[in-house]
């Protein structure tokens, strides 16, 4: 099936071009004059590069990735470049160099990270989705070749007022990271001229690369071609996008669970909301407007904090997990069967909630303490009396009252409850 622009969410009152601008998609440019006719002209090739620097891509990449998405539904074709070299490199930070990693785990890494890319585009149709491995190209470059064919083009000078090179030269900076510009520039040039692409774009502090490749082709005889930037994602109390208490939000489900990532987006921030509605969203721009008013108007119904985590939920798990998802929130709350939930589904919410394990099966009192919902067991006894514990959803009224291992879900889990809204799990070791 082809991608084309009668699959565009928008209205169709705006270019894509527009669409992208109220978005807030587009920083910087190689020139809004130039880029506009290849955005709404039909179909170009273009190209966004994800370095295998972690097994896995987490939410900071979903800028780029959706992005990609929104490009070919308008028409484009998609070249998603897995750096299989440049991943053995490492883009320059400023902090300090980067530790490389074995070619083999790269390679590996590459692997990973292509599957993980397929649900995001088309890999059929005349917009077909392509992905490419920049090893491909510059594994075959002697150094000879690298330095005659491609290092002739770059400055020093230019190189050297890059900023991430500036803040690193007191400090010291390898060659390694210093020319890890030229193999991004070089790949733009390769896949210009094996594809014919067009356009580039990555996050805004890749401006530097991105530039440089549009030169370096430029410098070949070539082009011309375009880029743009998107901006970094961030979160209006400070804290770094895409972090939580237990470590980053991974796509991989094995590295964060469809339901962890689900809370993620269900707990955004209501100030940042309406900002990754637009980034993040595929909804028209009425629909994204009405969230907005309404979270303005209703901000405890966090309407559009679950429209967002239901939509980027399916589009990146599939529409099973999400169902899932959706029944495990029910049914912790007493909304739904919590015998009809998925081992792991079941497991990775009760994580969220605070699971705690136990070799054996105290009395209720006693797991309601040890699962931290009550101080003691004087308090567990009072909550038990005054009815506001339950198990499994089952509220239990007498103070000694024990569960039993034809109580545990799925052979070792329990649920318990505190009112309406305090929960956690207990898993049975063993």
């Amino acid at each position: 099936m082809t991608v084309t622009d009668s699959s565009l969410p928008p209205s169709g009152r705006d270019s894509l071009t527009d669409d992208l601008r109220w978005r807030g998609l587009i920083q910087d440019s190689t020139g809004l004059d130039e880029l506009r006719p290849l955005l709404d002209g039909g179909a170009a090739a273009f190209y966004v590069g994800f370095d295998p620097t972690a097994p896995s891509l987490h939410v900071g990449h979903l800028m780029q990735v959706a992005t990609a998405r929104r490009l070919q539904l308008a028409g484009h074709r998609p070249l998603l470049l897995v750096g299989g070299a440049t991943g053995q490199i490492g883009d320059p930070k400023e902090s300090a160099e980067r530790t490389l990693n074995p070619p083999e785990v790269v390679a590996g890494w590459v692997a990973r990270i292509r599957d993980q890319l397929a649900p995001f585009v088309s890999y059929e149709g005349e917009n077909a989705a392509r992905l490419v491995n920049n090893l491909d190209w510059t594994g075959e470059m002697s150094v000879v070749e690298f330095l005659r064919d491609v290092g002739k083009h770059f400055p020093v000078n230019k190189m050297l007022a890059r900023e991430v090179v500036r803040a690193r030269l007191e400090s010291g900076i390898s060659f390694t990271e210093f020319s890890y510009q030229l193999l991004q520039a070089n790949d733009f040039f390769e896949l210009h001229r094996r594809y014919g692409c067009q356009l580039q774009f990555g996050g805004s502090d890749q401006w530097g690369n991105i530039t440089a490749g549009v030169d370096y082709i430029r410098r070949r005889g070539a082009g011309p071609v375009q880029a743009f930037t998107t901006p970094l994602v961030t979160k209006s109390d400070g804290t770094k996008f895409g972090k939580t208490e237990g470590g980053a939000i991974w796509l991989d489900p094995e590295m964060t669970s469809p339901y962890a990532f689900y809370q993620f987006w269900v707990n955004v921030d209501d100030r940042d909301v309406s900002r990754y509605l637009r980034y993040f969203s595929f909804r028209s721009r009425e629909e994204l407007e009405a969230l907005e008013k309404e979270t303005a108007e209703r901000p405890a119904a966090r309407a559009a904090q679950r429209a967002l985590a239901e939509e980027l939920t399916t589009l990146v798990h599939g529409e099973r997990e999400m169902a899932q998802v959706v029944a495990a929130s029910q049914a912790l709350f007493g909304r739904g069967s919590l015998e009809e939930l998925a081992p792991a589904t079941l497991r990775a919410a009760l994580t969220e909630a605070g699971l705690v394990h136990l070799d054996e099966l105290p009395d209720v009192a006693g797991l309601l303490r040890d699962s931290g919902l009550v101080p003691s067991l004087k308090e567990a006894r009072r909550v038990i009396a005054e009815g506001g514990a339950y198990v499994n959803n089952t509220r239990v009224t007498e103070t000694d009252a024990r569960v039993g291992a034809e109580d545990l879900l799925h052979g070792r889990y329990l649920v318990l409850r505190r009112g309406k809204r305090s929960f956690a799990g207990v898993e049975l070791r063993g």
